[in-house]
Order: C-alpha cells, then structure tokens, then sequence
C-alpha cells in the first residue's frame, strides 16, 4: 500500500534534481482535478485549467467542489468542509504541522502554502485514516509536491509560469528548475505575487491587497534505489496584506521551514518500508490598525509568533492479506502574542493584553493502522490511535501595563472560576472502514465507522484579550474538555465508460464540541457581560456529498457536485454558526486537439440557520445569507508542444454576493461578510523546457 505524504508550505524558490531516471516527455501535459477519487477524496493538480490563479492555498482550497472558506479578504482564506472548520481540519504542509501566527486566524496554515509552488492539493473527505495526526474529525488537506521525471537523455527541466487577474489587478510570477541524476536531486522554485484591492459587482472597492514572495531549496541523497534522504529549506515573506473582514491589517507575515526525511521502500521478510522525518516552522506575524489604514482613534500592535517543531516515524509490515503500519509522532507548538496600545500618531509601546500568554501545546500520538483484503472484491482498514496532550501559558500570571488591563488568569478566573495551571490529557481514536465491489456493476460500496479527538487550540484554551468595552472582551477556557468526534458515513462510488461519480452520507455526533459563545452565565460561565468565551457543548453534524461527470461525446463533457450539512448545537437546541448552505456546481466543457472551452454554474442557497445576535446567541453570523448564482468561463490553448495558455472570465455578469461564512471579530460587535470580487478577466501562461 503506498501511502501520500503531504508536501510543503510557502510561496517559493525551487530547484529539482530527481534521483533515478524515468522516462517521461518534457512537453506541457494538461492535468486536472480528479474530482471522484472515490471515498470522499480529492486530487487537483497545481495547474488545473478551469480555475483563475488563487491569492494562496486557501483560495486554492476553495474552488474544490464541497469546500468553502472564512473570508476576510483575498488572501488568508480559511478552508471549511463538511461544516468543520480550523483545527477540526488536519493541514499538513510538506509532511509538516504550521500554525498560523494570529489569534483571529488571519494567517491560517493554508496561507502559506504557494499554490505555484506545489504540485497537487488532496482533499480527503472525513475519516480516511488515522495516520495523519489526531483529530482530522472534518478532513485531511495534503499540499504536495512530487519530484519531476525526466527522459534519459535530459536529465533537467525548466518551468517558467506568470499570471494576470484584472480585478485587483493581481500578478503573480514563478520559476521551477530541476535537475538530477541517479544519486540525489536538487529542485528550487521561487513564486511572487501581488494584488491591489479588488471591485466588487457594484464598483466598490474591497481592501485585498497583498505582496508576497518566497522559495524553497529541496535536497536529496539516495544511497541506493529504494531509499531517500531528503533536506527542505523553505521561507515566504508576506508584506502590507488587507483584510476588509478585520479592524487590523497585517504589514508582516513571514513563515520559514526547514524538514529532514527518510524513507526507504526495501524490506526484509515482513518489513516492507520505513518513513521518519523532522520538521520545524517558524510563522513571525505583525498586525495593526494603523500602518496601512487611516486610524485616528487608539493605534493597536500586536507581534506574535508561532513555533512549531514535530517528527514521525512509520514502519509498514507485511501482515496476512494486509499490511500493517505502526507509527509514532510528535509536535510541539509554541505561541505568544502580546497587544500593544497607544495614542494616535506614536507607536503603540503599552503593553494591554497578553493575547497568547507563553502557550505551549506538546502532544505525543502512537498509531496502529491495518488495510486488507478479505477477497479481492471485499477490504477493510481497522486503525487504533492514542494521543497525550500535555499544554501551559507560562505568562498567565503577567499584569498588563494598561490600568484596565487584567491578567490572563484574572480573566480566566473571572469568566470560568479557573486558572491556566499546567494541564494534560489521554485521547483515544479508533477507525474502521469497508469498501466492496458489486459483481455486476462498476460500483464500490463503502462505510467506516471512526472516533476522533481534538483538543482544544491556543486560542480556544489561553486567549486573553482584555478590553474596556466587556462585549470586546475575548477570553479562552482553560478548562476545555477535548471534542470528540463519533462518525458514521456511507456511500457509493460508480466508475463507468462515459459516467463516474460518489455519494457520500455522513452523520457525526461530538460530545464536547468546543463552542465559541457570548457569556450570559451559561453553565460554567460566571459573567453575563457578552464577552466572547468558549465552553463544551454536544453537537451532531449531518449532510450528503454527491460528485458526477459524464462524457456526453469525444468532444463534450460536463461535472456536477452538491454539498450540504446541517450543524445544531443539541444541549441548546441552535444552530452553529458559520455553517455553509446547500450549494452546487455545473460545468459543460468542449475539446478540441490544441484548445478547450467550459462554462460553470454555481448556485448556493440561502442560509437562514444563523446565529447573529450577541444578546440571545454567539453572533457568529452577519446574519441571513441570500442565496446567488455566478456564472464562469474558462478555456485552454496550446500554442506550441511545450507552452500553452488558460484564460477565463469569473462572474461573467459582474453579480455583487457574498459567501455566508465570515471571520467573526472579538474586538467590536460588528460581523462582517466581504463580498466577492466581480467580474474578473484572467489568464496564465507555463512553458516547459
């Protein structure tokens, strides 16, 4: 069984030489999105056709079929599936765990992946596996790079790419050189980006802009065919990037990674392969309200970082029809994030909040995961996964500067009547899946049963932002207990001729889902003062993927896909906010040798399971979301063997909407949802050497 191993974060520099010849044309090959997978599983090539070029991997994320995004501008987009969102998600990186350096999620990990930089995006759909870390309850997203092949005799290869997007005017530029031979590989990449603020349907202008440049240096040595040590160096540098969703900006935004592998595919009797890496990430993030906005009120500077240092280590055995692997990993996450205060026109030097008091989050996870046949048309995989969480603040007891301000653990003491003494936890995952297929169909029934565990973040855990105004008051809890997922699905993939498509129906219920709430002296909440604080909840999640494509001639083709979920908070009987509506996608396509034209429909329903009201409810919605369309063109030319050029137009009718999800904001009571862009024209152009 070959397993995917998620590949690496930033917006880049990259150079390649593979270890090993093979032989493959150097010419430009048109990949896509392999939408039907089957199981839940996505795979979309960096290069997809139909698809303008993405501000980050976020926005990336988000033009796959059944995944949505928090939106606060046009980059930083942070991905939701099946209505999970944030680290009910496991995103890896190049094999690697970053965590974003701002407390409102301003850079979430997908941020930093460069989408020029990467080869594939996989998106696997719930509980697939338990290999990929604890939690993971809503999905697994896998940023990937594969190493280049070439023919034997060319042993480089050279890519070069640029793009253009009208609204905003964003650009966006790379280089990919690699070259190799049977010893090691070397590939570098560098990306740069940009963008202005964009227009919205009805002219207006949405703050957006961003500048970004980055590179990656991949180093490899095999000593023998069946073996590889590998050394990453990666750094991106995110500068003056706007959010109209947010009261700051962020003028710094820099993330650095380095990672050393091995893997080694030889075997002995029953060892059939062995993996092990390190990683460590560092994410340094400034954000204000003054530096790239007009601000004659209180300036405010918040520096943060977020340090992350883990490794596993994976052997697969040969084990009756199956194979088994064993497994152990380890991660720690370092934050601290300090407000700074001041008047108007000087440089904010008071200390008022520890945002991030010194948390240290340390988890340690053993894992057991066996795949088998138990005929050729009958499989299973059976996992088991064990996790201690150990975390602390080591700055909880530190009084701001400011005379109103309080303590992290005066907050924590006030709100819940506990404070953030070192704490620790044993978490307990199980999986088990069967798929089989149907004699006399092409059709592949599948269910799995799974529990999984998340504990409690940073955030949710230790944030002290204290604030004269109690309703701006945002405080974690530090005695959260972890949110445990227990998941049923069920569906079917059908692979025929001219038609191939899955359902998925799926229903989770979460004992202690991790609730963020207005405090109005709910259970274990000791103040009414519409603060915003966290508390345990039970929860159940319920929907239906559905994704099919037909080939209607050699020439035409055409994809659907459908999403829903239903989230509700039982012990209260609401619902949980930001949750995304019904929506679907429609897209008829026309081939020709050198060239391709499509057209997509997107319809999304209405939403009107809100919360939107501090007084009653969290506030999380801006309220109601009308249901829209938009309508998008796109289309291939291939002007000669090696180079071709994708164009399209978004929103083809210049429509003003906005996704219903939104990034919720502690420091004022005001929720707001940032439109779209409108019409936009774009193209991209990559030659192959």
């Amino acid at each position: 069984m070959q397993r995917s191993y998620s590949i690496l974060s930033g917006m880049i520099l990259g150079w390649s030489i593979i270890g090993g010849v093979q032989a493959e044309s150097t010419s430009i090959i048109d990949v896509e999105a392999d939408r039907h997978a089957g199981s839940g599983q996505m795979t979309q090539q960096s290069q997809s056709t139909e698809q303008a070029p993405p501000a980050d991997g976020g926005e990336w994320l988000r033009a796959l079929p059944g995944v949505g995004g928090v939106k606060m501008g046009a980059h930083g987009v942070d991905p939701v599936i099946r209505g999970q969102k944030q680290n009910q998600l496991n995103v890896l990186l190049d094999g690697a765990y970053v965590f974003g350096g701002c407390p409102n999620r301003m850079d979430p990990p997908s941020s930093y992946a460069g989408p020029a930089t990467y080869d594939q995006l996989t998106v696997i759909r719930g509980v697939q596996s338990l290999l990929y870390g604890s939690g993971g309850s809503g999905g697994t997203v896998l940023f990937e790079r594969t190493e280049p092949v070439f023919t034997e005799d060319k042993n480089y290869r050279v890519e070069l790419g640029a793009n253009y997007a009208s609204n905003g005017d964003a650009k966006g530029a790379h280089a990919d050189v690699a070259t190799g031979g049977e010893s090691g590989f070397v590939r570098a990449i560098v990306d740069t980006s940009s963008a202005n603020s964009y227009e919205d349907g009805d002219g207006n202008k949405v703050r957006s802009g961003y500048d970004e440049t980055g590179g990656v240096l991949d180093l490899g040595y095999r000593p023998d065919a069946d073996s590889k040590l590998s050394l990453s160096l990666e750094a991106s540098r995110g500068e003056d990037i706007e959010y109209a969703g947010a009261n700051m900006d962020a003028p710094i935004s820099d993330h650095d990674l380095i990672k050393l592998g091995y893997e080694s595919r030889t075997g002995s009797g029953r060892f059939s392969g062995f993996d092990a890496e390190l990683y460590s990430s560092a994410v340094e993030h400034v954000m204000d309200n003054y530096s790239l906005r007009t601000n004659n009120n209180m300036w405010m500077r918040v520096p943060s970082e977020s340090d992350t240092t883990g490794g596993r280590i994976e052997g697969d055995l040969l084990l009756g029809k199956g194979l088994l692997t064993l497994g152990l990993d380890v991660m720690k996450n370092d934050r601290d994030a300090t407000r700074y205060g001041g008047p108007a026109g000087n440089e904010p030097t008071m200390i008022n909040s520890y945002m991030w008091p010194g948390v240290s989050i340390e988890q340690w996870g053993m894992v057991a995961e066996y795949a088998a046949e138990l005929t050729p048309d009958k499989r299973y995989t059976a996992g088991l996964r064990i996790d201690q969480v150990d975390a602390s603040a080591s700055k909880a007891d530190l009084e701001p500067a400011a005379t109103w301000g309080d303590s992290p653990n005066t907050l924590y003491s006030d709100y819940y009547g506990k404070t953030a003494t070192p704490s620790d936890e044993t978490n307990v995952g199980a999986l088990l899946r069967y798929e089989q297929d149907l004699a006399d169909q092409p059709v592949t029934l599948f269910t799995g049963l799974s529990r999984t565990v998340r504990t409690a973040d940073a955030t949710e855990r230790f944030m002290a932002s204290d604030n004269m105004t109690a309703s701006s008051i945002w405080v974690g809890n530090p005695d959260l207990e972890p949110e445990a997922h227990h998941q049923i699905d069920a569906g079917l993939d059908y692979q025929g001729e001219r038609s191939r498509g899955s359902l998925t129906i799926y229903y989770d219920r979460v004992n202690d889902y991790i609730l963020r709430d207005r405090a109005r002296g709910q259970d274990g909440v000791l103040r009414s003062d519409l603060a915003t604080v966290y508390r345990n909840v039970d929860a159940e999640l319920y929907g239906v993927d559905l994704e099919g494509s037909h080939q209607w001639s050699n020439r035409w083709s055409s994809d659907l896909s459908i999403a829903y979920v239903r989230a509700t908070n039982t012990t209260e009987s609401r619902p949980i906010a930001q949750t995304p509506p019904l929506e679907g996608t429609l897209s008829l396509e026309y081939r020709k040798t050198d060239w391709r034209l499509g057209a997509e429909l997107r319809a999304v329903a209405e939403q009107s399971r809100v919360e939107d009201d501090i007084n009653t409810d969290s506030g999380l919605d801006a309220g109601q979301t009308a249901g829209f369309t938009v309508y998008n063109l796109y289309g291939t030319y291939r002007l000669n063997k090696q180079s071709k050029i994708n164009f399209g137009v978004d929103n083809v009718t210049d429509k003003t909407y906005a996704e219903h999800l939104n990034k919720p904001s502690a420091f004022d009571t005001t929720v707001v949802q940032v439109n779209e862009p409108g019409r936009s024209y774009w193209a991209k152009v990559n030659v192959v050497f």
